[in-house]
């Protein structure tokens, strides 16, 4: 997501910084063992390799097939190749909860911002409240420099998500579906939608429009916000510890890098000035997948292939939390 909008601003405290490889390994033992251990085995194989599909422009409609399941090493404490994962789906498709390890639990997958949004500037402009104080409604997100639009993207990895976690038995709800609504929601009433559905996990999906150079992804988590309408006091816990799952596996099965602009080279960072987690009363994150401005990340975020492992990241950090293993 862009950083120019609803609660979507850089903390003025953080400062883009290059985090030396020694020191970023001692970051990652020390805060995130799940990622630090994706991130020997990215740093023994080197950066995955693959260009970027043919980018549309941000008006075209339609979500192209999920690619086959990649061939992945075996890593340790992992059964054997692609251990616990579900065969791949079309995108688009939904269906009702099957039997599985997660039936039972409801995971709500809000794709970032809307590609109807910039017809509605007027609608995402206005204010709401985020409990501590009061942000634009949403925006319209970033885009790649060729013009693939973030808003494209979070729905597409969205829909391979869900097609994931519905394989493992999963109630799967979505804040919005790109044409339903026209605009928005809201940031008060996505953390609302996973509030009233009572979701065991909720995941927001977004892609970063940061400076060319700075690189990789970031998981963020909820900070312990009390003011006005805002209590995550109870959900902190639980959200770093399925932020924490979901960056682990994440590096395991893309390979990208923890970011090198934000977080300290850990992949994590708390933050208290987004309405979408102040304002949520079940476990939540955002997960920045990488940074649309850069041009080596954003070959990758326009890969159908890439994107297909990035869902299947994510989905196996959810399932791992909440299995609680």
């Amino acid at each position: 997501m862009s950083y120019q909008g609803p609660g979507f601003d850089v903390p003025q405290s953080e400062r883009p910084r290059r985090i030396r490889r020694g020191l970023l390994t001692v970051s990652l033992a020390a805060l995130v063992p799940g990622a630090l251990l994706g991130w020997l085995v990215y740093e023994a194989v080197g950066e995955p390799g693959g260009g970027p599909d043919t980018a549309a422009p941000p008006s075209a409609t339609g979500s192209p097939s999920a690619s086959e399941e990649p061939a992945l090493p075996s890593y340790p404490g992992q059964a054997g190749k692609g251990a616990g994962r579900s065969p791949a789906r079309t995108p688009s498709a939904s269906a009702p909860a099957a039997s599985g390890p997660l039936k039972g639990k409801v995971v709500v997958i809000d794709p970032g911002h809307n590609p109807g949004n910039f017809r509605h500037t007027a609608e995402i402009n206005r204010t709401v409240d985020i409990g501590t104080n009061r942000k634009e409604c949403d925006t319209t997100g970033t885009s790649t420099n060729a013009g693939y639009a973030e808003a494209r993207f979070t729905l597409d990895v969205a829909h391979r998500l869900r097609a994931l976690l519905e394989a493992e038995g999963a109630r799967v709800k979505l804040t919005h579906d790109g044409d339903s609504p026209a605009w928005g929601p809201c940031v008060d009433e996505r953390a609302r939608i996973g509030n009233d559905a009572h979701a065991d996990a909720v995941v927001s999906i977004h892609a970063d429009g940061a400076a060319p150079g700075d690189r990789g992804f970031h998981v963020i988590l909820p900070g312990a916000v009390h003011a006005g309408t805002a209590d995550t006091r109870p959900i902190v816990a639980a959200s770093r510890d399925l932020g924490e799952r979901v960056a682990g596996n994440f590096v395991r099965v893309t390979g990208e890098a923890p970011s090198n602009y934000i977080g300290g080279g850990t992949g994590l960072v708390t933050r208290k000035d987004l309405g979408g987690l102040n304002l949520s009363t079940v476990p939540k994150v955002f997960i920045e997948c990488g940074n649309m401005r850069d041009s080596k990340d954003a070959a990758s975020l326009t890969s159908a292939d890439w994107r297909q492992k990035a869902a299947e990241g994510i989905s196996e950090g959810i399932v791992s939390f909440l299995r609680g293993s």
